[in-house]
């Protein structure tokens, strides 16, 4: 019998850290959210539920755009992140862990400073922009509505570019544990039957990573949709997200309400989306 309660008690630590700072925390801002009242007079639970409807007829753009923010930046590090990590598993050799020690070096750094960075980087009549410029690239994304004339800085291309930056390892280390895991030998099987290249990419190594595929687009895009830091240091009033109406119904409107009943609409709608997500990719064993 006491050998059977071992798995429990090992589990008890963990369950009692989610129940404290998880669930608990869910449940209080869960009965915020319907509530009424102000900050002089408190607020009160009253299961005004009306709160979730007004929020999100009046925040419906900055919720959408943060959803398209977080799903462009999400290709964006999937298109970037798997060349490199199919070069990391298989054609990196001993440079291997050098390489992946690189990958993972902009975590030592703060997600802030990382972020300012690229203030500097795209700021106006720097490099980035003058070879835009030059180009006549900014002629283009500014005809598509993703820049403002000859400037980059507080535009959606710059929020998308910070998004795509600072959550790229999250995309590429899934990857590289997924590409990892498949044996060479069914590559050279795939030579063998005479399969291009190309065609044993397709029918061979994307398919078996498609766990690491899976696991890296949820690893972007979640946090991605209700980041803030891009938006407000690279963006706009014009490029808000909807981390950044929740920072400030919190922090400088004081309505909790309205600010509990918004995170929640997020969490759903992002919950949906992943359990849709998992379910049309096959990864059952994800779910």
């Amino acid at each position: 019998m006491r050998g059977r309660l071992v798995p429990y008690w090992l589990l008890l630590p963990g369950m009692l850290w989610l129940l404290v700072f998880f669930a608990l925390p869910m449940i209080y801002q869960a009965s915020t959210s319907v509530q009424t009242g102000s900050l002089e007079d408190g607020f009160r639970v009253t299961w005004h539920f009306a709160t979730y409807w007004d929020v999100f007829s009046e925040y419906w753009p900055q919720f959408v755009r943060s959803l398209a923010y977080a799903a462009v930046a999400t290709v964006l590090c999937l298109a970037l992140g798997y060349p490199l990590a199919y070069l990391i598993a298989f054609r990196a050799g001993r440079w291997r862990n050098l390489v992946l020690i690189l990958v993972i070096a902009p975590f030592f750094t703060s997600f802030l400073i990382r972020t300012l960075a690229w203030k500097t980087i795209l700021a106006d009549g720097g490099f980035v922009v003058d070879v835009l410029n030059t180009l006549h690239l900014l002629d283009v994304t500014s005809a598509l509505g993703i820049t403002e004339g000859d400037r980059v800085l507080a535009t959606p291309l710059a929020v998308v570019c910070g998004l795509t930056y600072n959550f790229l390892p999250f995309m590429i280390l899934p990857l590289y544990t997924s590409l990892e895991r498949i044996d060479p030998r069914l590559h050279e099987a795939a030579g063998d039957l005479y399969a291009a290249p190309f065609t044993t990419f397709r029918k061979v190594t994307f398919p078996l990573s498609l766990p690491g595929v899976v696991s890296g687009t949820l690893l972007t895009f979640i946090p991605a949709a209700g980041d803030y830091v891009n938006a407000d240091l690279l963006g706009s009033t014009d490029t808000r997200m909807i981390g950044n109406v929740i920072q400030t119904l919190f922090l400088r409107v004081l309505d909790y309400p309205a600010a509990a009943a918004l995170s929640f609409i997020l969490m759903a709608a992002i919950l949906a989306a992943v359990t849709v997500y998992l379910r049309k990719s096959g990864t059952e064993d994800l779910i």
